[in-house]
């Protein structure tokens, strides 16, 4: 009896002090010490790898005051800066700002795929690096790409030529490695711009595409007002702004679920959906 006492004894000193070694060597080196379901719950929730929007979310920048009204900037640039396409056709253009987004570009896809519609995506370069296969995915189903930026910045708040030029260079790099062409098109962040920028944009041959229409899915409406954006101010030529990615707490689904109002209204009114290449006439590709 007494042996097993001491046996017993043994093995719980044995137990304590390989459970204090692993105490020890956790502490010395910075490992938390969790249960496998614990980190794995950790590592499915965290957000660390997702680029978000260096400039700050749409909410935030696109309430301040526009530095140059776009209009303004198409009357100075017309060759450069476009807005919209000629009213003599009923085509029109869908475009999608700030993915690729793993949370919603795949089902904006989806629906493009259903209704049988191509459509032009401004991607960041961060997040074309992060999400290769995603952008391959729009390449491969026949819509057009365009460079938004690496980081989305703020480009009039930066001021700065050499930093527009690094981000534009960086992303139509990024995506060339993974759609083998350099993007044409280009579109600023919040759309803000100034002429110096546009006048650099024009050296780096690139066509800077702004937007008639503006469905303001950044305000996560209900997908009836935001259907309403769109639909109410239709017209021939129309360049239409919405949204396939967002900031890290931000959400597109009202905008994917406004889509199945818009584009079949849309189609039963006579409207052809083309790209932004298409509705101008300019090559999507340098």
């Amino acid at each position: 009896m007494k042996e097993r006492i001491v046996k017993l004894i043994l093995v719980l000193v044995f137990l304590l002090c390989f459970y204090l070694t692993n105490v020890l060597f956790a502490n010395a080196n910075g490992i938390p010490l969790e249960n496998p379901s614990q980190q794995d719950n950790v590592k499915d929730n965290s957000e660390e790898d997702f680029p978000d929007l260096r400039g700050g979310s749409e909410n935030s920048e696109r309430e301040r005051q526009v530095p140059v009204d776009l209009r303004i900037l198409q009357q100075r640039y017309p060759d450069v800066f476009f807005l919209q396409g000629t009213s003599d056709q009923n085509q029109i253009a869908l475009t999608f700002d700030d993915g690729p987004d793993p949370r919603f570009t795949n089902e904006i896809l989806d629906v493009l795929n259903q209704y049988d519609v191509p459509a032009t995506f401004f991607l960041l370069g961060s997040r074309a690096a992060a999400y290769p296969e995603i952008v391959t995915r729009i390449q491969n189903e026949g819509h057009v790409i365009g460079n938004h930026t690496y980081f989305h910045p703020n480009l009039v708040d930066e001021a700065d030529i050499a930093m527009l030029e690094q981000e534009v260079i960086r992303t139509e790099d990024e995506l060339y490695d993974i759609i083998g062409y350099r993007t044409h098109l280009f579109r600023p962040p919040y759309g803000f711009l100034y002429d110096e920028l546009v006048e650099q944009l024009a050296k780096m041959n690139y066509s800077i595409s702004g937007w008639s229409v503006d469905s303001l899915d950044w305000q996560e409406d209900p997908p009836e007002i935001i259907a309403s954006n769109v639909l109410d101010n239709m017209h021939p030529g129309a360049i239409i702004l919405m949204h396939d990615g967002a900031e890290q707490d931000g959400d597109r689904t009202n905008t994917i679920e406004a889509l199945h109002q818009i584009i079949p209204t849309l189609q039963e009114q006579g409207y052809e959906f083309v790209t932004v290449s298409e509705l101008l006439n300019i090559p999507f590709e340098k």
